[in-house]
């Protein structure tokens, strides 16, 4: 992956961040998108706070969105030789829930697009929930090939990186 582009935010989640998520009374999808990528500073920071691991840098990770309780959701650079779109998507709560959420940005698009948001993809796995037509309609615009049920998508992402939890949780202090 070339270093450059592991900072250009790609167009489709800048599509994303122009969406309103409503979240009220539990309804809809806790989800706010970023404009941009956190710093590498402010990863690395943020890292060293959720795992309490002052020794750790953030370079592996490129965070783009949160959800209401400040949990975070990132790309995790695992996959070298692949673009940044290609790179799996992970999410760190607030609480302590860590999990992949998809093996790739196509099929987070369809995550969200079909009403499951990063906390719940991780949380609550099997859950259902109403498609978001504008989603939808970013999701078809750019990852057409890879529509499946938000469910599905989780599951092959935790059958492909089983290791995350216990990586992330090894790094702890």
């Amino acid at each position: 992956m070339n270093p450059t582009d592991a900072r250009r935010f790609p167009p489709a989640l800048a599509a994303v961040s122009g969406v309103v998520f409503d979240y009220e009374d539990g309804n809809g999808i806790d989800y706010e998108p970023h404009g941009d990528f956190l710093t590498a500073e402010d990863t690395t920071r943020w890292l060293r706070a959720w795992t309490g691991n002052a020794e750790l840098e953030g370079d592996a990770f490129r965070v783009f969105g949160q959800d209401g309780s400040g949990g975070y959701v990132a790309f995790w650079l695992v996959r070298p030789e692949r673009e940044l779109v290609d790179q799996p998507v992970v999410f760190f709560g607030s609480e302590g829930s860590l999990g992949v959420v998809a093996s790739d940005l196509a099929g987070y698009l369809w995550v969200l697009a079909g009403g499951v948001g990063p906390l719940e993809a991780v949380d609550c796995p099997g859950q259902s929930a109403s498609p978001d037509p504008e989603l939808v309609a970013i999701a078809e615009r750019y990852a057409p090939g890879a529509r499946k049920p938000p469910a599905d998508l989780v599951l092959a992402a935790g059958r492909e990186f089983p290791g995350f939890e216990e990586l992330v949780l090894g790094w702890c202090r």
